[in-house]
Order: structure tokens, then C-alpha cells, then sequence
């Protein structure tokens, strides 16, 4: 086993395996945490709303249990997929569901750089903390493309960035706060030459929000957001938009 394929059957197991996110039960613990995270999701549904107007069928990508696709369900009544690498999260999408009082309209399983559905078949993409997962960058984005409509926008929200020469560093410290998952962060210069390789425009806003953040990142997230240019310097949290031109990329 390669140690992509490590990366991949660990981010499998864990909605298998953890005790308070695996199918068979639906935890408190589960539950707050997730309500935290819509905060954030909210907060970027109303920054960039008009995306999920316009679009009629919406593929969540990375979307662990679904909560978020059903946020989206509720609130815009589109066509939504849920896609998660592990059949284990999607099994719980049931929970959110009932929560919610909405019917997701399909779901699957499914690695980001396979995605099983149509050329040109949906309209937008949406992950939410979730793309820094992908490892395979360039293989996803391609498949991003291929399955997005012509004018179709993917979005790939509240990421965690950083430079290069400060990869490492970041890279070892998010690990130290989450080791159950292997955690990875995006290089935005990266992330853009493969979009303008693939044919895919890519627009990058920085976000440094302070929503759902301990005191220390609290204090630091307050300082990005009072000296913008930083965002660029230092990690930070990054919305990445891609959208497909009127040729259909390569």
C-alpha cells in the first residue's frame, strides 16, 4: 500500500471508527461541533450566494456526513449531491437530514479525482474545508472540470494556505492539533497553475475569519483581518473560486 492509498483508507476508517462521528449513533458531542462549523458555512453562503442561486444541480465534494449539503438543500431548494471519500460519513447524512427536515437528492461515495457522474453534468462544485484532503490536486481539478457545466464554479472554502517556504512548519503544527487525520494545507501559487494548466480561471480571496477559533487563533485570525496584505505573507484561511470558461478548458 502506497502512502497515498494510506492517506486515503485513514480518512475512510476514521467516520468508520471514531466515537463520536461513526454511523451507528448520532453523538451531542457530534452535533455541537458541527453547529460551530455552520457558523463559518453560513457566513459564507451569504459572501458568495449568488453562486448557489444560479446553479441547479450543486455537488458537495468532500462533504463528510452531509450536514452542509443539507444546509444547502434547505436554504436554496437546488439539486444536491452529497460525495465523500468514505461510505461511512455518507451513511450519516440520515441524521442531518432528519435535523434539517430535507432529502439530499443523491449521494455517493467516491474518491475527489473520480466522481461518478456526467461530462458537463452539474453546475457547481461547492467543498467546505475540505479540498486540503485532496492530495491528488491536479488529478481533482481535472476531474472538476470535466464534470462541470460550461460557466460552471467550483468553490473551495475557508482552506487553510500557506507559502511555500512555510509549508513544513505550518504542515507540522496542524497535525499537532488534529493527529487522527492526516492534515495538509494548500499552496495557493500551486493551486493556480494547476487551474491555468486545465483551462479552469481561478479567483483568490483570503478569509481570515475568526468564527469558531480558540483564543490564540482568535487573536491571530483579529490580526489578518486588520493588516490584509499579511494574508499573503502568513498562513491563513483561503476561498479559492474556479470556473469553467465557454471552451470547456482543455
Amino acid at each position: 500500500m502506497n502512502n497515498l492509498e494510506k492517506k486515503e483508507r485513514i480518512e475512510i476508517d476514521f467516520w468508520k471508527e471514531s466515537k463520536t462521528e461513526n454511523p451507528g449513533e448520532f453523538t451531542i458531542e457530534n452535533l455541537v461541533n458541527k453547529v460551530g462549523d455552520a457558523e463559518v458555512f453560513l457566513s459564507l453562503l451569504e459572501k458568495y450566494n449568488t453562486h448557489f442561486l444560479n446553479a441547479n444541480k450543486i455537488l458537495e465534494l468532500g462533504g463528510g456526513q452531509g450536514w452542509a449539503s443539507c444546509i444547502i438543500k434547505k436554504k436554496f431548494n437546488k439539486y444536491t449531491i452529497l460525495s465523500d471519500i468514505s461510505p461511512f460519513a455518507v451513511e450519516s447524512v440520515k441524521y442531518w437530514e432528519d435535523i434539517y427536515k430535507v432529502k439530499i437528492d443523491a449521494s455517493f461515495a467516491c474518491k475527489s479525482y473520480q466522481i461518478p457522474l456526467a461530462d458537463k453534468s452539474v453546475d457547481l462544485i461547492f467543498c467546505y474545508a475540505a479540498a486540503h484532503h485532496f492530495v491528488e490536486h491536479e488529478k481533482t481539478l481535472v476531474e472538476i472540470e470535466r464534470v462541470l457545466a460550461i460557466g460552471g464554479k467550483c468553490l473551495y472554502m475557508y482552506e487553510p494556505s500557506c507559502k511555500p517556504y512555510l509549508y513544513k512548519l505550518a504542515k507540522k503544527r496542524v497535525n499537532k492539533n488534529r493527529p487522527e487525520v492526516p492534515e495538509d494545507l494548500l499552496i495557493v501559487a500551486n493551486m493556480i497553475d494547476i487551474a491555468t494548466k486545465h483551462g479552469l480561471k481561478i479567483t483568490v480571496e483570503y478569509f481570515p475569519s475568526i468564527l469558531k477559533r480558540r483564543l490564540f487563533a482568535t487573536i491571530y485570525y483579529s490580526f489578518l483581518t486588520k493588516f490584509l496584505f499579511l494574508n499573503k505573507i502568513l498562513p491563513s484561511t483561503v476561498n479559492l473560486i474556479f470556473e469553467k470558461n465557454n471552451n470547456g478548458g482543455n
